[in-house]
C-alpha cells in the first residue's frame, strides 16, 4: 500500500488512519515462512509539531515447524512498530524511514519490520527436548535408550 505524504509533511496536526490487509499470495516471495492468514495492518501516520510519525501494528498467523522436534504448529503473532518518516536524510541513516518522492510503501515496511521480530529458532515450547540424534524419536513424547 502506497501512502502519499505530501499533505502530512506540510500540515501540522494532519492524520491518516491505516487499516488494511496484506494477502498471503503477496507474501509468496518470502522463503521459509508460510503465512496462513492475511497480515492485518492497523495504525496511523500523523504530523506532530512538524515531525511525521508512523505507528502501526500487525496481526497474523504463521505456520511454523519447531526447529528441535519438527512438529508443525500454527502461531498467532502481534507486533507494534513506531517510526519517524522524513523527506530526505543525509548519508546512510537507519533511524528514519525516508519517503521516496513524498510517499512510502507500507507493505515493504510492515513485512521488513515483522521479519526482524522473528526469533532465530522457532520452538513448540521453551523446554522442547527435540529428537534423539540416534533413533529420531521425539523426546517430548517418549524416552529411548540410545544415549544411555
Amino acid at each position: 500500500m502506497i501512502i502519499v505524504l505530501k499533505q502530512l509533511f506540510n500540515i501540522v496536526g494532519e492524520r491518516k488512519s491505516i487499516d488494511y490487509a496484506i494477502m498471503p499470495d503477496e507474501l509468496s516471495s518470502i522463503n521459509g515462512y508460510n503465512f496462513n492468514s492475511p497480515i492485518s495492518v492497523k495504525g496511523e501516520i500523523f504530523n506532530r509539531t512538524g515531525i511525521v510519525y508512523l505507528n502501526f501494528s500487525v496481526d497474523f498467523s504463521l505456520e511454523i515447524v519447531c526447529d528441535r522436534c519438527l512438529k508443525e504448529l500454527n502461531r498467532d503473532y502481534h507486533f507494534d512498530f513506531e517510526h519517524i518518516v522524513v523527506n530526505s536524510a543525509n548519508g546512510n541513516n537507519d533511524e528514519y524511514i525516508v519517503a521516496d518522492g513524498e510517499s512510502i510503501e507500507l507493505n515493504d515496511i510492515a513485512v521488513s519490520d515483522l521479519l526482524l521480530q522473528f526469533p532465530t529458532k522457532f520452538l513448540c515450547n521453551e523446554d522442547c527436548k527435540g529428537l534423539c540424534m540416534v533413533c529420531g524419536c521425539d523426546l517430548n513424547e517418549s524416552e529411548c535408550d540410545c544415549l544411555k
